[in-house]
C-alpha cells in the first residue's frame, strides 16, 4: 500500500476535533505518534533537524515520565497567537540530549518570548522538518500549563541550516523579531535568555548564532510571532500538513515487519508528500566522515559513500557535503552534481529500515570513527524535490546559493529562472 495524503492540506488526513472557540480539521498526536513522526522526519530532514537517536530517547523519557496525553494538531486557524518554536544549534555538542534539556530549553524560551511580544501562546509551528525539530512544538503542547497547540505544517519541507531558507523568510508580512533564544537552565541563577529585533530572518540569524554558540551551542528559540498586530501573519507562509506527512512515512517504516527497499521508500515519500522522490543510491557505505562546529553552532562536514565497505574495492564514489543539513551530493562518475538543495539528500539505511541524520551519534550505526571504517550497514540517498513553496518564497533561493558558494559550488541551482 501506498500512502497519498495529496498534501493534507488539500484533503484532510485527520478528523474533526473541536478547538476552544473554533471547529478545525485536526487530529490528535501521542507518545506513539511523536516515535512515527521521529522516525519520517529522520529520512524527510535531509540530514538535519536534530539528532534521531536523540529524540528516540527524549521520546522514551516522555513515556517514562508517565505522560499519557494527547497534543492536538491542525491547519492554523488565522485567529490563535502562534510563533516558530525550534532547538538551534549544534546536533553533535547537543549529543546525548535529554528530555530536561528540551523541557528547560522550551519552558525558558517561551516565558521569554512571552515577555517580549506581550501575547500569550495559543499554538507553536516547527521551524523545518527534523527528528529533534519537528517534535519540539509537540514538546511544549504536552508540557505547557495553559492550553497550546501544534500547526500541521513547517516552513521548509525539510531540515535548513538557517532561518533565510524557510518560507516565514519570505513573507512581506511575517518579522523574524522578536526573537526569544534561552538556555536549557533548570533554575533562576543559571537561566540565560536573549531578546533579538532584525529587519530580517539574515541579521536575526547572524546575531543568534554567536548567542547560542556563548549558551553552550544549542538553546531553545522562538520567533517570527503571528498574532493581532500583523493580522496573524503566519497564515498562508508555511507548507501545510507536513507534520502528518512525516507521521505517516514513520508508521509505514516502524511497521514493517522488514525494513523495506530503498524504492519503496522513495515511492511511499513520493505518494505521501506530493514530490518526486528517487532512489538515487541504494546500499552504499559511509567510508569516511570529516565533520567540525562552526563558530555559529553549525557542524560542517564531508561524508564519502562507496558501493564497497572498503575504499579500495570501490568502483563508484559519492560525496556529500553538509552544513548540519545535506547540501550537495557529487559522483565520481559524473562531471554534474547528483542533487543539488533546494532538492533534499535523504538518508535511508535498508540495513536498519531507518532513515538518521548527520550528528555523530546517527552516523556511528554507519561508521566507526575509531576505525574510520565502515560498520557494513548498507546506507542509501533518496533525492526528494524541493516544496514548490519554498523555492517560490523571495529570497530562499539566493539563500541556498550563497550557502553553495560557501563550500564551492557556485553552478546553477534547481528551479532558478
Amino acid at each position: 500500500m501506498v500512502y497519498n495524503l495529496q498534501r493534507v492540506a488539500e484533503q484532510p488526513f485527520s478528523p474533526i476535533i473541536k478547538f476552544p472557540g473554533k471547529i478545525m480539521t485536526a487530529c490528535e498526536f501521542g507518545i506513539t505518534d511523536f516515535e512515527y513522526i521521529a522516525a519520517g522526519a529522520a529520512v524527510l530532514g535531509s540530514g538535519g533537524g536534530g539528532s534521531y537517536s536523540n529524540a528516540v530517547n527524549v521520546v522514551e523519557e516522555l513515556a517514562k515520565s508517565g505522560w499519557q496525553g494527547a497534543v492536538q494538531v491542525g491547519d492554523y486557524d488565522g485567529a490563535t497567537n502562534c510563533c516558530v518554536l525550534a532547538m538551534m544549534g549544534s546536533p553533535d555538542v547537543a549529543d546525548s540530549l535529554t528530555l530536561a534539556d528540551v523541557e528547560n530549553s522550551i519552558l525558558n524560551t517561551i516565558a521569554a518570548f512571552e515577555s517580549a511580544t506581550g501575547k500569550t501562546l495559543g499554538c507553536v509551528i516547527p521551524g523545518e522538518i527534523g527528528p529533534i525539530n519537528s517534535i519540539v512544538p509537540l514538546i511544549a503542547a504536552a508540557i505547557a500549563k495553559n492550553a497550546i497547540w501544534v500547526v500541521n505544517g513547517d516552513g521548509a519541507g525539510r531540515a535548513v541550516p538557517e532561518l533565510p531558507q524557510t518560507t516565514y523568510s519570505g513573507s512581506a508580512t511575517l518579522a523574524a523579531g522578536p526573537c526569544a533564544l534561552a538556555n536549557d537552565a533548570e533554575a533562576a541563577p543559571t537561566l540565560q535568555s536573549s531578546i533579538l529585533n532584525a529587519a530580517t530572518a539574515a541579521q536575526i540569524e547572524t546575531l543568534a548564532g554567536g548567542i547560542v554558540s556563548a549558551f553552550g551551542s544549542f538553546a531553545g528559540i522562538a520567533l517570527w510571532p503571528s498574532n493581532s498586530t500583523n493580522n496573524y501573519a503566519l497564515t498562508g507562509s508555511y507548507i501545510a500538513g507536513t507534520l502528518t506527512q512525516a507521521w505517516a512515512l514513520g508508521q509505514f517504516l516502524i511497521s514493517a515487519s522488514v525494513p523495506p527497499s530503498t524504492s519503496e521508500v522513495a515511492l511511499q515519500i513520493a505518494g505521501i508528500t506530493g514530490r518526486n522522490a528517487t532512489a538515487t543510491l541504494s546500499n552504499f557505505y559511509i567510508t569516511a566522515v570529516t565533520q567540525s562546529t562552526t563558530s555559529t553552532s553549525l557542524d560542517a562536514g564531508i561524508i564519502r559513500l562507496d558501493n564497497n565497505p572498503d575504499q579500495a574495492k570501490s568502483t563508484e564514489t559519492h560525496y556529500i557535503y553538509n552544513l548540519n543539513e545535506n547540501l550537495i551530493m557529487y559522483s565520481s562518475l559524473s562531471n554534474m552534481p547528483d542533487i543539488i538543495a533546494p532538492d533534499s539528500i535523504c538518508y535511508y539505511s535498508e540495513s536498519t529500515g531507518l532513515g538518521f541524520s548527520n550528528a555523530t551519534d546517527d552516523l556511528a550505526v554507519y561508521f566507526d570513527s575509531n576505525t574510520g571504517k565502515s560498520t557494513g550497514y548498507a546506507v542509501s540517498i533518496i533525492k526528494v524535490e524541493a516544496a514548490s513553496k519554498l523555492y517560490n518564497a523571495a529570497g530562499v533561493m539566493a539563500s541556498f546559493a550563497g550557502l553553495l558558494r560557501n563550500i564551492g559550488y557556485a553552478g546553477a541551482l534547481p528551479y532558478s529562472v
